[in-house]
């Protein structure tokens, strides 16, 4: 038995030296360098744990990566809901509506739908920006108030707006848009 664990860490050590990179182990339970998208959708898996069930609102700067990761390099628009309970914990996260290059169609109907069913007391609102201006549009702006004013009728608040763009986060609530 001791034969098998010293050959397992000697072809692990073998991996080890020869590749700097993260590994994986595959089906047949042998290690091997992870590609690109393995890595990020691990590094989406973590935040997405550190997210879900946090306090958002002492949480910012995780909320923010978490959306970077998600949302920072899609080539197309993508519009999502944080749902947050009563007390500003993560419920879920919710891509609702995917766009093309320069817009997305939202259906506030859908979105209140969605918060009701999710039981949510309030809600972040999030969408990107593939061409890497962050600053929110008219459009946007409108948008916001629509969805501010469909989610008021059913007592869910609208904790924010945020336009991810690349590696910017910015925040309609910051900017004392909302």
């Amino acid at each position: 038995m001791s034969h098998d664990l010293f050959s397992s860490l000697d072809s692990f050590a073998a991996v080890s030296a020869v590749s700097s990179s993260l590994l994986v182990r595959d089906m047949a339970g042998e290690y091997r360098p992870a590609d690109a998208d393995e890595v990020l959708q691990a590094a989406q898996r973590v935040l997405a744990g550190r997210v879900r069930g946090t306090d958002v609102l002492s949480s910012p700067a995780v909320v923010k990566d978490f959306l970077r990761a998600r949302l920072g390099a899609l080539p197309h628009e993508v519009f999502a809901v944080v749902h947050v309970d009563a007390q500003h914990r993560v419920v879920d996260y919710v891509e609702m509506f995917r766009g093309t290059v320069t817009q997305t169609s939202v259906y506030p109907r859908e979105v209140v739908k969605d918060a009701l069913l999710k039981g949510s007391a309030a809600v972040l609102l999030v969408h990107n920006h593939p061409s890497g201006a962050a600053e929110p549009s008219r459009a946007d702006e409108l948008l916001t108030q629509n969805l501010k004013q469909a989610l008021g009728l059913v007592d869910v608040r609208v904790l924010d707006h945020l336009i991810v763009a690349g590696a910017t986060v910015l925040s309609f609530a910051e900017r004392g848009l909302i």
